[in-house]
């Protein structure tokens, strides 16, 4: 029996060695096949008429979705054109994305098409150290994607060998707000830092990390283009910390929600003031993350993650591995 039971754990400790490194090559091979999909995508989702819309027009005549093609977009417009050329029945402007949701798209259909990312985050057979960052979701303004984001974690992860905590902040003219402070707190003053001299993680020393049980809070003000229009851009992190003591290994993964202010025309916004103040640093923010996302698409050398708080912010969540 004691020969038995030795050739048995022997048995038991190959095989669980091999599960570990077919572990290993299915998430590098996943990986992979992310990649080619591509790192970075870019969804146009095309929202309903809301009531009073529907009352000044009739559908939505001037959007055509090409029925054989789910990553085309065509815009069309009477030409109205004064410069005495022959005018043609309509101008046409052809868009491509990674993927068109019309009006129609249901969200489990949006969710179904980003639901592999956060399978890089430990799975329920320990995968070996995590060759993955962090993996964002930008969501619209009610945070739709967030429950389903999150509703994959229980079916990805064991109960017992990690952990997870929860930041959230806002930024707001180039400054960061922990809304995760109790009621009347005043928190210290919050700047990203590079976790050591060497390294390229980035963190923020101070900001509150805490259980993933959270109320949302916004800055809002009203404008001429929305009376609640966000005029901050909130940043949700999911942290999930994993330790295989058998193995002495630990594992790190995040899972990054974020919910960006409106881009505003200034002279149709009506901003003044600190509105104006606040609609340029939105609009300034954004331009930049949109040179980052291009920088990084087309492989460029040099990254300009520093040009606004929210693009270092999110410098670990777009480049290298991440989703």
């Amino acid at each position: 029996l004691r020969e038995l039971e030795a050739s048995q754990r022997t048995l038991l400790a190959e095989h669980e060695e091999r599960i570990h490194l077919l572990e290993m090559e299915r998430r590098r091979l996943h990986n992979d096949i992310q990649e080619l999909r591509g790192n970075i995508r870019v969804f146009c989702r095309v929202r309903p008429l809301l009531p009073e819309e529907r009352e000044r027009q009739r559908g939505l005549p001037h959007l055509h979705f090409p029925p054989q093609d789910a990553r085309s977009l065509v815009l069309t417009r009477p030409d109205d054109s004064q410069l005495g050329r022959e005018r043609r029945p309509e101008l046409r402007y052809d868009f491509s994305f990674d993927r068109v949701f019309p009006p129609a798209a249901s969200q489990q259909e949006i969710f179904q098409e980003i639901q592999q990312f956060p399978n890089p985050v430990p799975s329920r057979r320990w995968p070996g150290p995590c060759a993955h960052s962090q993996i964002p979701f930008p969501v619209g303004t009610d945070w739709v994607s967030a429950p389903c984001a999150h509703s994959q974690i229980p079916f990805l992860v064991s109960p017992g060998r990690y952990g997870f905590s929860a930041s959230f902040l806002e930024i707001y003219n180039e400054g960061l707000r922990d809304l995760l402070l109790a009621k009347g707190q005043r928190g210290s003053e919050l700047e990203i830092r590079r976790l050591a001299p060497d390294s390229d993680e980035l963190h923020v020393p101070n900001l509150t990390w805490v259980p993933v049980e959270s109320e949302e809070q916004r800055s809002v003000a009203r404008t001429g283009l929305n009376e609640r229009s966000s005029r901050s851009h909130s940043v949700f992190q999911l942290r999930i910390q994993g330790l295989h003591a058998a193995r002495d290994l630990r594992c790190a993964s995040s899972l990054t929600l974020v919910d960006l202010a409106g881009s505003e025309r200034l002279e149709k916004s009506g901003s003044v003031g600190s509105r104006l103040r606040e609609t340029q640093s939105i609009n300034s923010s954004l331009s930049a993350l949109g040179l980052v996302i291009s920088a990084l698409c087309n492989k460029e050398p040099h990254i300009p993650y520093r040009n606004s708080k929210l693009t270092f912010l999110l410098q670990n969540c777009l480049g290298g591995h991440a989703k």
